[in-house]
């Protein structure tokens, strides 16, 4: 196998001198998160079904984000299933996800400017440092450090959770530190500058908006304490400028994407779905598929492994339907619990059909290409991300730049 990175890319294997099998499950089910991602990111807008829910809810876009730190959080247990140098083990594990940190900024960053523009180049003061990839490689470097340096028992001396016991301590308590600052921070007043016509627009001529709080726990898109951290760490100007809470009813949003005056002020503010109080539990999200990462290391068997998964699925979404009944919105804006429960069950039910399908049965013909899509993955999300092939598909026109396929596209299908 070629040494690719294993966050995006189809390498899982382990630095032991015991070579597993290759699973090529785990090459089929991410080049099912690459798949479903162009599905959503090119169909969101003439099918609004499939794009993100405006904020509570689960659409099919929504499983895209939890499905890639699955699968980036299984590779730790195969590639750090055996450690002689942990510092060494660490240094790599910090470069790679470096490496994907600093990718993610250039992608989305806003140095691309989008598939009607021909221009690149963004203004550092506007930078977004957060991002998909970015958020992969803070979970992956939380799940790789966790399977480094935290001790754990041989297997078989004692049940499967006792086995990684720390890794489960990590877990429960970031999911602890979420649930304190979402519920128990204070979010005072705020205000934010934007331009007149779209906060997503940069302008010389700006006004002021002020969005009226003075709550604590409150989970909506004006008031959350997750956006006040992202305010005062990150910077207003540094988030994403055009939240998906957009769509909601309250802001009354136009077929060409812009917000009335009319509208409620925070709905011409930036948020980040992608912030940083819920990247700790997207982390909490690998750390679950370093758990099945363990079972595929350390069972052999097709029917232990698959038991152990579909058991360990059922369990946590079975607790993220609980949560979710009792009053926990399931949200991927902010990464609630309930939602990343859920969404990390659905990931690993995903993940055993696929296992049972291609590595037990055998049939390969019916996702070799989505198998060869997750063995080339960091490559077409690079593409995808950036525009960059749909920029050269527009790069083609008849007599005029406008008069092109992706145009036609656009004016028939997305600004209708």
């Amino acid at each position: 196998m070629a040494n690719y990175e294993p966050l995006l890319d189809g390498e899982d294997q382990p630095e032991t001198n015991r070579r597993l099998p290759r699973v090529t499950s785990l090459d089929v089910f991410r080049g099912l998160c690459v798949f479903l991602m162009m599905i959503v990111d090119y169909g969101g807008s003439i099918f609004p079904i499939i794009s993100h829910s405006p904020w509570n809810g689960l659409h099919l876009a929504d499983f895209v984000m939890p499905f890639f730190l699955f699968i980036a959080g299984i590779s730790p247990a195969l590639v750090y299933k055996k450690v002689p140098d942990r510092l060494d083990a660490t240094w790599k594990a910090v470069f790679r996800a470096l490496k994907l940190f600093l990718l993610g900024v250039i992608l989305q960053g806003g140095y691309f400017h989008g598939v009607t523009s021909f221009t690149y180049g963004v203004d550092i003061e506007r930078i977004r440092w957060l991002g998909i990839l970015q958020r992969i490689s803070i979970g992956y470097i939380v799940a790789a450090l966790c399977e480094i340096w935290l001790p754990r028992q041989t297997w078989g001396e004692m049940r499967y959770f006792s086995i990684y016991s720390w890794h489960w301590c990590v877990a429960i308590s970031l999911s602890a530190i979420y649930a304190g600052l979402l519920y128990g921070l204070y979010v005072p007043d705020w205000q934010f500058n934007a331009s007149p016509a779209s906060s997503s627009i940069p302008s010389n001529d700006t006004l002021v908006y002020m969005v009226k709080c003075s709550v604590r726990g409150d989970l909506g898109p004006a008031c959350n304490s997750a956006g006040l951290i992202d305010h005062y760490v990150l910077g207003v100007d540094h988030l994403y400028q055009k939240p998906v809470y957009r769509n909601l009813k309250d802001c009354n949003m136009t077929t060409n994407g812009q917000v009335p005056e009319s509208s409620p002020p925070w709905c011409h503010a930036p948020f980040d779905p992608e912030g940083i109080l819920s990247s700790l539990t997207a982390a909490v999200t690998c750390i679950i598929g370093l758990q099945y990462g363990h079972i595929l290391a350390q069972l052999e068997d097709h029917k232990m492994r698959l038991e152990s998964w579909s058991l360990f699925s059922v369990s946590i979404f079975a607790i993220g339907l609980l949560l979710a009944v009792l009053g926990v919105p399931v949200n991927k804006s902010l990464y609630t619990i309930s939602y990343m429960l859920i969404t990390s069950a659905s990931a690993g039910i995903t993940f055993c059909a696929f296992y049972l399908l291609v590595d037990v049965y055998g049939v390969r013909r019916l996702t070799f290409v989505i198998e060869w899509m997750g063995k080339h993955s960091l490559s077409i999300f690079v593409l995808i991300s950036s525009n960059l092939a749909i920029i050269a598909i527009q790069g083609f026109y008849l007599h005029e730049p406008n008069n092109n396929i992706i145009h036609w596209i656009i004016s028939c299908f997305v600004q209708k």
